[in-house]
């Protein structure tokens, strides 16, 4: 049995996570918790095979609790699992020791298998992870932003200044929806705000229409 620790600040994710782990024969969810401090703290009191670890949350670092967890626990394997992927946070967490780089929108049985395959101590990366890292040990410059098509669309809304609300009605889709896709685009462009997340794309001339 493959014991699981979940460090995620977002309630509904650990539950949701915890309800498509459990259901697999060979695996155990055994805690969660809402910050990286509280992880840290659960893991030597639990001592998990495997943490899958949210990257930034309000009450502490993953990267930083991911050094710890390795350094008190070296034979626990510390899997991140997160929405974000850019060159940085992916660097950050490999150099912490993390055993794999995941993201929030892999499958139920692609989780699995990858939680499978790090308590075997292999690396486990999403594909888009994998070749950031090998463009980045062949020296090259970090790749463009790919952003959808919908995420492009909203990103140009910001950019004239409306509102979550008024984005919304103009493109048809719910306010939530709305903030998901700028969750997506925040991660993908390295910032944490709408106004870096424009400048950045102007950047990367991703609003330009020629």
């Amino acid at each position: 049995m493959i014991r699981i620790l979940l460090v995620d600040d977002h309630p509904v994710v650990r539950e949701g996570l915890r309800g498509m782990l459990d259901v697999q024969p060979d695996l155990d969810v055994v805690g969660g918790a809402s910050s990286g401090p509280e992880g840290v703290a659960l893991c030597a009191r639990l001592k998990p095979d495997i943490v899958l670890m949210d990257l930034r949350m309000p009450g502490g670092d993953g990267v930083e609790a991911t050094r710890q967890i390795l350094a008190a626990h070296p034979a626990t394997r510390v899997v991140v699992l997160t929405t974000y992927e850019t060159d940085r946070d992916i660097l950050r967490a490999v150099e912490a020791g993390a055993a794999g780089y995941l993201l929030k929108d892999a499958s139920s049985g692609d989780l699995a298998d990858s939680i499978r395959a790090a308590a075997r101590g292999e690396t486990v990366l999403a594909p888009t992870v994998a070749a950031a890292l090998v463009s980045r040990l062949r020296g090259g410059e970090p790749d463009r932003p790919q952003l959808s098509q919908r995420e492009l669309e909203v990103l140009r809304l910001v950019a004239e200044g409306c509102t979550n609300s008024e984005i919304g009605r103009r493109l048809f889709i719910g306010e939530s929806t709305v903030k998901t896709h700028l969750l997506r685009t925040f991660g993908k462009l390295g910032v944490s705000d709408r106004t870096a997340a424009v400048t950045r794309a102007m950047q990367f001339r991703l609003l330009s229409t020629d």
